[in-house]
């Protein structure tokens, strides 16, 4: 077989109930960050691509929301944009962290994906670093049943921890070994496909995250309306403007966020100006305003417009 005929090429995507570690692993399978990530259920809000370069193949993963029972029609979105990414991926890797039990949401999870036939599927035991082993045997024998109820037939059953890097090769090694023959899809060294704006919009909205009550992570939202360049600046010491809306649901939620004399919000934009700066590889003038849009996951039009 010649160079170009063993090269491997492909899509991955992790699935799995909110919180499961996918957003982590994605960022550890890179070797950078691409996905935000957040102990908040349900950070993720679309389809992150992040590309893993090798000699002999090309792995392009999809970091997929969590699956859940959606109470908005945002919820409904983020679901239907799960069930369509896992028919065009060529491997899906389930993740069930080790540090849960197999619940109601995994069985509904594994049960939607065994109708997808001749589509191979490895399940991931996420956070092996949180669990003795005593307990981790026990959560490979339960994935094992899950498998067997759902009719899904594992690939591959592979405990990893993306914290400690603890079989993140060997699970890369897996999912490639899946994908067919081909060329490489992305330039060498193109660590996402994702639009910067995009990126910087998300940076934002994970800082935003941090620290809030309960009910407010899934109200927020974050548009970046301009990214530019500062004129009149010499080429050695470039600057450039980011002007972003933090768009919450209710007064209330826009106090919260704005915080005693602007503080938070000047946590927020500090916070996330290192991460865009660490990606963008430029200093930046980041300007933050916090609007409200009334009830914005149930609207179309608002939905809309803020991307969805």
């Amino acid at each position: 077989m010649s160079g170009a005929e063993s090269f491997r090429s492909g899509f991955a995507c992790f699935v799995g109930r909110p919180n499961a570690g996918k957003s982590t692993l994605t960022n550890a399978l890179v070797g950078a960050k691409i996905a935000i990530t957040s102990s908040r259920p349900q950070t993720t809000r679309h389809a992150v691509r992040g590309l893993v370069h090798r000699p002999d193949a090309q792995l392009v993963l999809v970091d997929t929301p969590g699956l859940h029972r959606p109470r908005t029609l945002l919820g409904e979105r983020l679901n239907d944009l799960v069930r369509s990414t896992w028919t065009e991926v060529d491997v899906i890797g389930v993740c069930l962290p080790c540090d849960q039990r197999i619940g109601p949401g995994d069985r509904y999870l594994v049960g939607e994906i065994a109708r997808l036939r001749r589509r191979p599927v490895v399940a991931v035991a996420t956070k092996s670093d949180t669990v003795r082993p005593e307990r981790m045997a026990e959560h490979l024998m339960a994935i094992a049943r899950l498998g067997e109820a759902a009719g899904v037939d594992w690939a591959e059953v592979v405990p990893v921890s993306a914290t400690t890097r603890d079989r993140v090769d060997l699970l890369t090694d897996l999912l490639v070994a899946q994908l067919p023959s081909g060329p490489a899809l992305y330039p060498d060294g193109e660590l996402t496909d994702e639009p910067e704006e995009t990126l910087v919009a998300e940076l934002i909205r994970e800082a935003a995250l941090e620290g809030v009550r309960d009910e407010l992570p899934h109200s927020i939202a974050v548009v970046v309306e301009e990214m530019v360049p500062r004129e009149d600046r010499p080429s050695d010491r470039p600057l450039l403007d980011v002007r972003a809306r933090v768009y919450v649901e209710r007064d209330s939620q826009k106090g919260i966020v704005i915080g005693h004399k602007g503080e938070r919000l000047k946590q927020i934009g500090s916070q996330s100006r290192v991460q865009i700066e660490r990606i963008l590889g430029t200093p930046v003038y980041l300007d933050l305003h916090v609007k409200v849009a009334k009830e914005w996951q149930r609207d179309p039009r608002q939905l809309r417009k803020l991307g969805f």
